[in-house]
């Protein structure tokens, strides 16, 4: 019997660089089975992504004012249904209705948009203005939806799930730096993750072991802009419509990847007080930057391990 050997496949999606890892002894098998699951992830992109105009998160957004409304499904009805809860548990600060607000934020031309802009943008925000009839969804005029918090994370836990109903058993998904895990590796090994460091993108600020669930990370790394001396994340709070200014960096392990993308979110939109005591009071292993930029979190105590050396990926 031909023993199972590590296959990794790269591949972009959701503007990221994705990868998929699994344990299979057939190189053809694994690679149709990758392949399959990342045409999983780039259906939920097409389907989601608010910078396409054939998506269905475009459709709904062009139903906005409408008195028909538009019909939604069961997934996108999920989806939304998580995105209340989001609502609900963060007090408003986790709001998938704040699209038309990243459309006032220039990050590339470091451009501040009037107050006044803002003020007529966030009359339009706020998940408790949409409406269900049915099936049907309705959206006030102006509003936008942005699942860009969600949808990433939630590719990883479907395309997880998939793996598993195709009888995959030892596999990580990694859809750029949000890991959903198919199963451990063989001998009951754990997968090690590393998470990068903001501050120094080249090294890790911390490694945590995934046996089960998955990993997600947020933070203002990505996209900022520095003027007259003050720093402005790409992260809006909803409610002020400017960038929040809480911690830097977050990564929460959760039993799915959506839960833990969630916690990371929020707690990048409290103020960092709050959102330390937050993510100590939800028992997840995280890891977080101030914005001093000092590294902390119960998950630290796994970086100074020395894990076992990972086997060599066939890359696909």
């Amino acid at each position: 019997m031909t023993t199972a050997t590590l296959k990794r496949y790269g591949f972009q999606a959701m503007g990221v660089p994705c990868e998929i890892q699994i344990y299979d002894s057939s190189r053809i098998n694994a690679r149709q089975r990758i392949q399959e699951l990342a045409r999983e992830v780039s259906r939920l992109d097409k389907k989601y992504s608010r910078y396409r105009r054939d998506s269905f998160i475009t459709e709904i957004n062009l139903s906005a004012g409408s008195k028909l409304g538009i019909k939604i499904d069961t997934e996108t009805r999920g989806i939304l249904n998580h995105a209340l809860k989001c609502f609900e548990e963060s007090e408003g600060l986790f709001d998938v209705t704040a699209g038309a607000l990243y459309r006032l934020w220039d990050f590339r031309q470091a451009r501040i948009p009037a107050q006044d802009s803002i003020d007529k943008v966030l009359r339009s925000v706020g998940f408790h203005k949409l409406s269900w009839q049915g099936q049907r969804l309705h959206l006030p005029a102006g509003m936008e939806l942005d699942l860009g918090g969600i949808v990433k994370e939630y590719a990883a836990d479907a395309a997880a799930k998939m793996a598993r109903r195709m009888g995959i058993q030892h596999g990580l998904i990694n859809l750029g730096g949000d890991f959903a895990v198919i199963g451990e590796q063989p001998g009951e090994r754990p997968w090690t993750v590393g998470i990068a460091n903001p501050g120094e993108r080249r090294s890790m600020m911390a490694k945590i072991d995934l046996s089960a669930g998955g990993l997600a990370s947020s933070g203002d790394y990505e996209r900022y802009f520095e003027l007259n001396g003050e720093r402005y994340s790409h992260i809006l709070n909803p409610k002020t419509g400017w960038p929040s200014k809480g911690l830097r960096a977050v990564s929460v392990a959760a039993n799915l990847c959506t839960v833990a993308g969630s916690f990371a979110t929020i707690a990048m939109l409290k103020p960092e007080n709050e959102a330390i005591a937050w993510l100590e009071e939800s028992g997840l292993p995280h890891v977080y930057m101030t914005n001093a930029e000092q590294i902390a979190g119960p998950a630290l105590k796994q970086e100074s391990a020395t894990p076992a050396a990972e086997p060599a990926a066939e890359s696909l």
